[in-house]
């Protein structure tokens, strides 16, 4: 079975507050903080429901784990329980590269290990029509970047929350759509984990 990463465990949504939408302009430097997302390394169960929360606590997505008998799928939804993306793999599948999948089916994003070394792994991310992106520092302690054409946009650390085993993601407003910029990160812990 695939092992992933997790997030706070909750049911379904329709119960957490209204967060203001990820891409809403800021208001103010509390408001700055709708950019960075709170998730837990390495600890999702599928069958399970977790929530990812923004700095601030508030509930702004949720994902939805459904061990299935051939494949593994991750739902990435809003919380009116839309999905947005979507993991979906054999279990027994050793993976070099995973996809992303739009709510339609098509390809949202491909994430590829393209470097491999004793100190460090790098990834390629392919995302169709856009362009690609890469990370850059140290992935296996949660401390890297997200860039495209050598400029961040999302930013992963550890520093931010002083959970065990939480990190935090930060999306550069403007860039990408957050949700995937978490999807694309729960992707790449996976990978690692598989590794």
């Amino acid at each position: 079975m695939f092992r992933g990463m997790g997030m706070r465990r909750g049911g379904a949504p329709g119960v957490a507050p209204a967060a203001a939408p990820p891409g809403a302009p800021p208001e103010g430097p509390a408001e700055a903080l709708g950019n960075r997302f709170r998730v837990q390394e390495r600890l999702f169960a599928f069958g399970d429901d977790f929530y990812v929360e923004n700095a601030r606590g508030e509930r702004v997505y949720w994902v939805d784990g459904k061990a299935l008998r051939i494949r593994d799928t991750l739902l990435f939804k809003d919380m009116q329980g839309q999905e947005r993306y979507k993991i979906q793999e054999k279990m027994v599948r050793v993976r070099e590269t995973m996809t992303l999948y739009d709510a339609h089916g098509g390809t949202a994003a491909r994430i590829r290990k393209a470097l491999i070394t004793p100190l460090r792994d790098r990834y390629s991310i392919d995302l169709p029509g856009r362009g690609g992106l890469e990370t850059q520092g140290n992935i296996l302690y949660h401390e890297y970047t997200i860039e495209q054409n050598r400029r961040p946009v999302a930013t992963i650390s550890k520093r931010w929350f002083r959970i065990r085993n939480t990190y935090g993601i930060e999306v550069v407003p403007g860039t990408i759509d957050p949700l995937l910029a978490v999807a694309m990160c729960v992707a790449i812990d996976m990978m690692q984990g598989a590794g």
